[in-house]
């Protein structure tokens, strides 16, 4: 079986189908081949019973009867083992299955998670270009403040006025660089986490081949069985 494969579910539906009607037509064909042998043998004992009572034959009879007993535990043990490779089979089925469904939780987790991430990288971006505005702005105010003090002592008013602006604007580029620093501290947290779950989805990967080979070998072993 193939990832292709098990992450089908109509493929694993019609495996396990022809899988059980394998094991029906198996025990039908032993249980009609056993109770063939068991019938004849005791039409054997009753016809022996019927003509003739020497020690002999009663050996014989004896003998046939131990065949039938044998043949009765030989069925016995054949239709046990093979409930027990199919209850096998059925939870390694089970794990099989649970652990596609955690694989899928998970992809789609990691997809939410890079979409996220870019998202905040396109942010993160534009917040870098509105701080160097900010920066250049900043430039050009401490220039035109130097400029307009060296004119005039007298624009007390105006120098007032743009170092209001100019307190204003370095607030607010201090306050674009904590939050700044915030979306890169929340960058970093994301980019840890998709690759926690990169690292999850590949563990995942190994346990689903994992239990597909174990899936395999029991399948075999029930066919090595069904066969002998």
């Amino acid at each position: 079986l193939s990832v292709a494969s098990v992450e089908d579910p109509v493929v694993m539906s019609k495996i396990r189908q022809n899988l059980r009607e394998k094991h029906a037509r198996h025990i039908a064909d032993l249980r009609a081949y056993y109770d063939s042998e068991i019938q004849s043998l005791k039409q054997q004992l009753e016809s022996s019973h019927r003509t003739a009572a020497s020690e002999e034959l009663k050996k014989i009879n004896h003998s046939l009867a131990d065949r039938c007993d044998q043949l009765d535990a030989a069925l016995n043990e054949a239709s046990a083992r093979i409930k027990t490779l199919e209850n096998k089979n059925n939870l390694l089925e089970k794990q099989v299955a649970d652990w596609r469904e955690r694989f899928y939780a998970i992809s789609d987790n990691s997809k939410v998670l890079q979409e996220r991430l870019e998202e905040m990288r396109s942010t993160h971006k534009e917040k870098d270009n509105t701080i160097s505005r900010l920066k250049s702005r900043l430039k050009e105010l401490e220039e035109a403040f130097e400029k307009a003090y060296k004119l005039s002592d007298n624009k007390n008013t105006r120098l007032q006025e743009e170092n209001r602006m100019f307190q204003n604007l370095l607030g607010e580029y201090e306050s674009l660089g904590k939050e700044h620093e915030r979306v890169k501290d929340t960058l970093n947290t994301t980019e840890n986490k998709l690759l926690d779950a990169n690292t999850e989805i590949a563990d995942l990967k190994r346990t689903i081949l994992k239990l597909e080979a174990q899936l395999k070998q029991v399948e075999h072993e029930n066919a090595l069985k069904l066969r002998h």
